[in-house]
């Protein structure tokens, strides 16, 4: 490690354990002043293999941020051209801050009371950032953490992006109760309107510049081109380019192996249940009334279908990533726990159900064997079966 990097290492550590932040910014100030995004993460990762939790650094993340805002504010970077995936990222987040703007004399008001349906407005309207962040997690943070093991710090945002998420959540519960719960609704406000703004600025001072720095024009243009399976949060929907994502994939190392389209459709799948085409069994398999994801071996994300209505988002970033990855910090316990099981054959499947709105939805892993027992992988089956659950008596063929 550079003498650098191990002063700032020590001014976090300080910081961390909760020394005299005066004295410490003046200690190690001239190093603290030509810190890089890059660097950030690194002094984060660093910590995390340590064995600190993404919880547990949470509360320090506002404090670092505060102090390196100066030397992050003024690093200059590339600054991603119009009509590309970063750009649409940075309008999303320019229009957000102009709502928050905006919501500000709300915030401040007396009488809340008299503002339901401005806050009825703005909570909708947070809400819509979800599709933001869905884009964050699920499309721009695989393809840093295939590029640098320093991004392992990615689960801080994410869990920062779930925190979020809560709030929004208890918002909503307290909006239509508004009479009785004026004074709790008033600090959720303030907690969602201070969250909100922490995201964009963690975004535009360390994640965008950081992933300038990481990733290659055709990245970013196969990410581009997986945004529009997502929403664009309070701007037009641009017109997506005529590219074939797959063929730009393969070129970036996007997906594992070369499938060509063509031979698809005359390469055969053999076995004693009968006989199908590559491209018949793939669109099988996405009509199905099931979101089916297949985790190899080795925890990597291998393949996963495409039904025509999604539940959880999926983009083709995730292939090859690691499935604990794919999951908040605060549940990779419980991902761990079902990938050892399967492995150490203690049990074969694992059921979980959930509520979401009006969705009732079923999430199943499997445990994935060949004929000696051998363990293969594991998949993921979800679906949603709201109405399922209402069937009764019955309905023959003929009916």
């Amino acid at each position: 490690m550079s003498s650098h990097k191990e002063k700032l290492t020590q001014f976090v550590d300080g910081l961390i354990n909760k020394e005299d932040v005066q004295k410490l910014y003046q200690t190690y100030e001239a190093e603290i002043q030509v810190i890089t995004p890059m660097e950030v993460f690194e002094l984060i990762s660093v910590r995390m293999r340590e064995g600190e939790t993404p919880q547990a650094l949470l509360p320090f993340v506002d404090k670092l941020i505060n102090v390196f805002y100066m030397p992050l504010k003024g690093f200059q970077w590339q600054r991603p051209a119009p009509d590309t995936f970063l750009n649409y990222l940075m309008l999303e987040n320019d229009a957000l801050i102009g709502i928050l703007e905006a919501f500000k004399n709300v915030i401040k008001s007396s009488h809340l009371i008299d503002e339901k349906p401005a806050i009825a407005k703005l909570l909708k309207q947070c809400i819509a950032y979800e599709s933001h962040l869905q884009k964050l997690e699920n499309i721009l943070f695989p393809y840093l953490e295939k590029r640098d093991v320093h991004f392992e710090g990615l689960k801080i945002m994410w869990a920062l992006h779930d925190e979020t998420r809560r709030i929004m959540k208890a918002m909503e519960a307290n909006v239509s109760r508004l009479d009785t719960n004026e004074a709790l609704l008033k600090v959720q406000l303030g907690q969602l309107y201070f969250k909100l703004y922490g995201l964009v600025q963690k975004q535009e001072l360390l994640l965008f510049p950081a992933a300038v720095r990481c990733l290659s024009d055709d990245d970013f243009l196969a990410m581009h081109l997986q945004s529009f399976d997502y929403t664009f949060p309070y701007i037009s929907r641009p017109e997506k380019p005529e590219i074939d994502l797959e063929t730009l994939l393969y070129k970036t190392g996007g997906v594992a192996h070369e499938f060509n389209a063509t031979l698809g459709e005359s390469k055969l799948i053999q076995s004693d249940s009968g006989v199908v085409t590559v491209t018949q069994m793939i669109q099988m398999l996405n009509h199905l009334p099931v979101e089916i994801t297949f985790v190899d071996a080795d925890d990597k994300v291998a393949f996963f279908t495409k039904p025509k209505k999604r539940i959880f988002p999926r983009s083709p970033a995730v292939i090859g990533r690691d499935v604990r990855n794919c999951h908040p910090a605060e549940s990779v316990h419980v991902v761990e726990r079902i990938l050892q099981d399967f492995k150490n054959g203690l049990r074969d499947q694992e059921t979980f159900w959930i509520q979401m709105k009006d969705m009732f939805v079923l999430i199943q892993y499997f445990a994935v064997r060949d004929e000696k027992g051998q363990y293969n992988g594991i998949l993921e089956v979800i679906q949603e079966i709201s109405e399922i659950r209402k069937l009764t008596g019955e309905k023959r063929l003929l009916s």
